[in-house]
């Protein structure tokens, strides 16, 4: 998915292991969210550098299992004696209550979020998605304040950068909180590419459908840049250890390195050493696969053009008045000046937010809402959302 041979960001690693190893070695380490695809990669790239100390924090009980054991199963990674995984929000008591027993972590990498556009479907699921990703994130940073971390990382996306969809406005906000608490401590993002087969992503999704004999889907008109789940986590981890604090992090991809899902679908399905059988209707392909006798080499495909609410046709990394280094490394870019809100501001339009959900309102309040912070906000309503697609 990626066209290349190894690690976009190898020379980058190699050629600043020293300050990473002096930013991680001996240091007590909490990841929120680090059973997710990036949120585990980053682990995995951290671990190298011996952290004293990790504590991994996750919704998802079954996949904290299935990453503790396969960071006890991998060659090469040393797990720190101290290691604990729980099964928990950031904003439960519980975690609080770890928190201020420990005295806080000398580092926190945040990848808890609602992260897909399909969390946006009605007015219960946006609540949910902008409670979790901006208004639960906020009474968070109020708590790291009380035993303040010498390095905060709090992922992004590349769907920030003129949103187009509530999930992208409920990041761009969370990056303006965030970095609204980086003179209380350092505070680094980033903003990356689609990770390739990460978990629920389409990708992913077509190896599920090969297990289920299902047919495979893609939208004909959605051009996406990819990283690999290693790519992921190395670069969370140079923002967490090498960014200065406000900067936000980004993969020097050029627009020729963009690519269609129907293409990555085709060489997929020919991975499989099978071929593929266009089908005219999402119908079409369900009986087609249905009736298919196991073992079959002809494999159903349903290709057609996006129309739910949220698809961007293209990614960017960085808009007009963001300021760029694009010299300091070989693989990375960085945000280094971007126009931010203070505090007060912030929290003034979170008390709206929270004033909104505490009454009734529709989705069209809450997007109104969001405009009226976020003027690069350009939110379409098609009234279908990927819910209603195979």
């Amino acid at each position: 998915m990626t066209h290349r041979p190894g690690s976009l960001f190898e020379a980058d690693l190699q050629n600043h292991a020293e300050a990473i190893s002096a930013a991680v070695a001996g240091r007590s380490v909490c990841v929120v969210g680090g059973a997710g695809s990036i949120g585990s990669a980053f682990i995995k790239a951290l671990l190298p550098f011996r952290p004293r100390s990790l504590v991994v924090v996750d919704l998802n009980e079954n996949a904290l299992a299935e990453l503790t054991r396969d960071l006890r199963s991998a060659y090469g990674l040393e797990v720190p004696a101290d290691y604990r995984a729980y099964t928990l929000h950031y904003a439960d008591p519980i975690f609080a209550r770890i928190f201020r027993e420990g005295h806080g972590f000398d580092i926190v990498a945040n990848f808890s979020a609602h992260k897909h556009v399909r969390s946006e479907k009605d007015k219960y699921s946006v609540q949910a998605l902008l409670e979790n990703n901006d208004l639960k994130a906020k009474r968070w940073m109020d708590l790291l304040c009380e035993y303040p971390p010498q390095r905060f990382f709090c992922v992004s996306t590349d769907k920030a950068a003129n949103p187009v969809n509530i999930m992208g406005a409920s990041k761009r906000l969370m990056e303006d909180m965030v970095m609204a608490y980086r003179d209380r401590f350092p505070v680094t993002t980033a903003r990356f590419a689609n990770v390739a087969f990460s978990q629920a992503s389409l990708p992913d999704g077509w190896m599920q459908r090969l297990l289920k004999k299902q047919p495979l889907v893609a939208p004909t008109d959605v051009k996406r840049y990819f990283v690999s789940p290693e790519e992921a986590g190395q670069l969370c981890l140079m923002a967490c250890t090498l960014g200065r604090s406000g900067e936000i992090f980004f993969p020097k991809l050029h627009e020729g390195q963009q690519r269609r899902f129907t293409e990555i679908c085709d060489a997929f399905v020919a991975a499989q050493g099978m071929e593929k059988v266009t089908c005219g209707s999402a119908e079409e392909a369900r009986r087609f696969a249905a009736e298919m006798p196991y073992g079959n080499r002809r494999y159903p495909v349903f290709y057609a053009p996006s129309d739910t609410t949220g698809e961007k046709a293209f990614e960017e990394f960085y808009v007009a008045g963001e300021r760029t280094d694009m010299e300091r490394f070989a693989a990375m870019g960085v945000i280094v000046d971007s126009p931010r809100k203070p505090l007060t501001e912030v929290e003034a339009f979170f008390r709206q937010l929270e004033t909104l959900f505490a009454g009734e309102f529709s989705k069209e309040d809450v997007v109104r809402l969001l405009q009226g912070y976020l003027p690069q906000f350009v939110h379409e309503e098609k009234g279908k959302s990927l819910d209603q697609k195979m």
